[in-house]
């Protein structure tokens, strides 16, 4: 039972990491890996596996919720969602590569749902960036 609460925890982790709310699911996996108590390759499915829905429910968010955007209580600051507003229309879809990225990744999923990104190409393209983000977390953590 244990087990399951540990990968559990890091699918939460990495869940909220995804959303608009403040997370470190790198931190999170990096532990459980030097922990040496798990398998990295069963860690880095969770991980991704709880970001990509993350992901995906700012996805959803996006597609429901843009005209609420200039709400004082809107999660997201207008300079934040502008900005990446200006990636996507720049870059398209290519654009989400960069979700995994700190700041603008979160932004970049929502704005993909308000710009109407078919969910088949939004989750090839954040499954590559979410689960390349953490391989690389977990192969640096094992080379230590």
């Amino acid at each position: 039972m244990g087990d399951l609460a540990v990968y559990a925890g890091l699918f939460a982790v990495a869940f909220v990491a995804a959303t608009l709310l403040p997370a470190q699911s790198e931190a999170a996996l990096a532990g459980l890996i030097v922990m040496g108590d798990y398998s990295p390759a069963a860690l880095v499915l969770v991980a991704s596996a709880g970001n990509i829905l993350g992901s995906t429910v700012n996805w959803l968010i996006g597609r429901r919720v843009e005209v609420y955007r200039d709400k004082r209580w809107f999660p997201v600051s207008p300079r934040m969602l502008d900005r990446a507003t200006g990636w996507y229309k720049r870059y398209g879809r290519w654009s989400l590569l960069l979700s995994w990225m700190p700041v603008i990744g979160d932004p970049l999923t929502f704005v993909a749902g308000v710009l109407r990104e078919p969910l088949w190409s939004f989750v090839v393209m954040v499954t590559v960036a979410k689960t390349a983000r953490y391989l690389v977390v977990a192969v640096a953590v094992m080379a230590a």
